[in-house]
């Protein structure tokens, strides 16, 4: 299976980026063909709600950033996961313009699953961040959610959440 994962944290090395790359090695070690696109070190700006997309563009957006790497990666994929850190209870915004801009392509045709990983400095913190995924991404695109992770600060480098990351992407 082709997996995309659109990594919204701004930090190379941080809580989100452990999650990734452990799933990553699950996803790899059961055959998958992984893409990993770091949309938080990325320059995308958010969708301008012009139209051009749907009119003139033929599913292409009119602005010319890095969501193009996206584009062209969603073409292939059969799974989209999402990886975030929580900010004030949602994905980062970095992330949220990167899935906002898929508006122009409306519903990726070959992307059948989705997963969710979210880190946080806090426990508790996760509900409003999932809801907006099961709505935005799992209800719209009309795919199979296969689950969400979630870890915190005090335990999100610890090696057995990590192993369990790993095996999620294994189950994959």
């Amino acid at each position: 299976m082709n997996i995309l994962i659109l990594n919204g944290s701004p930090r190379a090395n941080g809580s989100t980026a452990a999650m990734v790359q452990a799933f990553v090695r699950g996803a790899r070690e059961a055959g998958h063909e992984v893409t990993v696109i770091p949309v938080g070190r990325k320059k995308i700006a958010g969708c301008l709600g012009c139209e051009y997309c749907h009119t003139k563009g033929n599913g292409r957006c009119i602005q010319k950033d890095d969501e193009e790497e996206v584009y062209a990666a969603l073409e292939n994929a059969e799974m989209l996961v999402l990886a975030s850190p929580v900010y004030y209870y949602t994905l980062s915004a970095q992330l949220q313009a990167a899935l906002h801009r898929t508006y122009a392509v409306k519903i990726p045709k070959s992307v059948r699953q989705t997963a969710l990983l979210l880190s946080s400095g806090s426990p508790g913190v996760y509900e409003p961040s999932i809801k907006q995924y099961q709505l935005s991404v799992v209800d719209y695109y009309e795919v199979k959610d296969m689950g969400v992770m979630t870890v915190n600060e005090k335990d999100n480098r610890v090696e057995d959440n990590l192993e369990a990351i790993r095996e999620f992407g294994r189950s994959m």
